[in-house]
């Protein structure tokens, strides 16, 4: 009978604060921990030691997908779960885990929450993505590498805490990686994309455009990404005012778009930009927010894809609390308010105390 034996495999360097709380959450359920050091210069190696793992050097490359694959070839078990010093397991079903290695058919997506900080605002990003894998698959790219394989990937019972995008910024690290990816594989929707949200993250809203619509061009509509792609185009040509293209894109009404409920919210707030740009041209497009955000309440939380927590709920709700509230349905307002303070948001509490009714 097969044992499936499970390793955790990571690449670190100088994470002798996080590594910790990463170990810890992982330990009680892995058989092996391997750790790869590309190059730390303070007490991540020892650390690592004390939780038995096996530690190894690796000259660094500037190669992400060449580190992991060196740290995968140092494994000796039959699946590999690959984590960051800055993430921890917070849920896992080990039964269900293990009927899902014996049968060995597929990749483990894992469901990652990671904390984001926008304008003062705190949230969680949700995304699933490949990291359980079969000892025979590695990893291809540079950065944002991908598993090198055509199985089918299926979402796993783990969940993952990350908090390594909050007061950080890894643009200047990244955005070199992505253009030496872009300029080898021009066309490569992905890179391209990641490239996108680099710039946009730093604000270069102009440049971010670029990168999105080579990569929206390229889509074939199949790629998981394929709907955030697109919602992040529209958040940038919202900030460069290029409203005529955006209108262009939410004129496509693409299938695989409708069940998105990032993408009805990112047209609510869209729209409404739009609208106060030239009130007279526009405002015919009024009820288009409220059919938007009324659309992600219909859709709700969803793990189809990669998503923002509340586009389906208590933040859909809260946006379209204030549309009332400025169309003068003021109980309409409160209600909305009112379901997205059950959710806890505190903002909405606060609207809701301020609300005369």
């Amino acid at each position: 009978m097969k044992h499936n034996k499970l390793a955790l495999v990571m690449i670190v360097r100088n994470e002798e604060i996080k590594l910790p709380r990463c170990l810890q959450s992982a330990a009680p359920y892995v058989d092996e921990i391997i750790v790869v050091d590309t190059g730390s210069n303070d007490g991540t190696k020892a650390l690592a030691e004390g939780f038995g793992a096996r530690v190894f050097d690796y000259e660094w490359n500037n190669h992400f997908g060449d580190a992991r694959n060196y740290a995968l070839d140092q494994s000796t078990a039959d699946w590999n779960l690959i984590l960051d010093a800055d993430e921890w397991i917070t849920e896992i079903d080990m039964q269900v885990l293990k009927r899902f290695m014996l049968e060995g058919d597929a990749l483990g997506r894992i469901q990652i929450l990671s904390e984001t900080e926008e304008q003062g605002e705190k949230g969680i990003s949700r995304g699933f993505i490949t990291r359980l894998l079969t000892s025979d698959v590695r990893f291809k790219g540079r950065i944002h590498e991908q598993a090198d394989t055509d199985l089918k990937r299926v979402n796993v019972p783990i969940t993952v805490h990350h908090d390594g995008y909050r007061n950080t910024d890894k643009s200047g690290r990244n955005i070199p990686l992505l253009l030496s990816e872009v300029e080898q594989s021009p066309d490569d929707s992905y890179t391209n994309y990641q490239l996108g949200k680099e710039y946009q993250g730093i604000g270069q809203f102009d440049t971010a455009c670029i990168y999105y619509e080579r990569a929206y061009t390229c889509l074939h509509g199949l790629e998981r990404y394929a709907p955030n792609v697109t919602v992040q185009y529209l958040y940038a040509l919202k900030e460069t005012k290029r409203f005529e293209e955006a209108l262009r894109i939410i004129g496509a009404r693409h299938d695989w778009l409708e069940r998105f409920p990032d993408y009805h919210f990112a047209c609510g707030i869209f729209y409404l930009d739009l609208i106060l740009s030239n009130p007279d041209a526009y405002a015919a497009l009024l009820p288009e927010i409220e059919a938007a955000y009324r659309r992600c309440l219909a859709i709700g939380e969803t793990d189809q894809y990669d998503s923002s927590a509340g586009m389906g709920s208590y933040m859909a709700q809260y946006n379209l609390g204030v549309y009332y509230e400025i169309s003068g349905r003021t109980k309409e307002a409160a209600a909305c308010y009112n379901e997205a303070s059950l959710h806890g948001y505190g903002k909405a509490k606060e609207r809701l105390r301020n609300l005369q009714i």
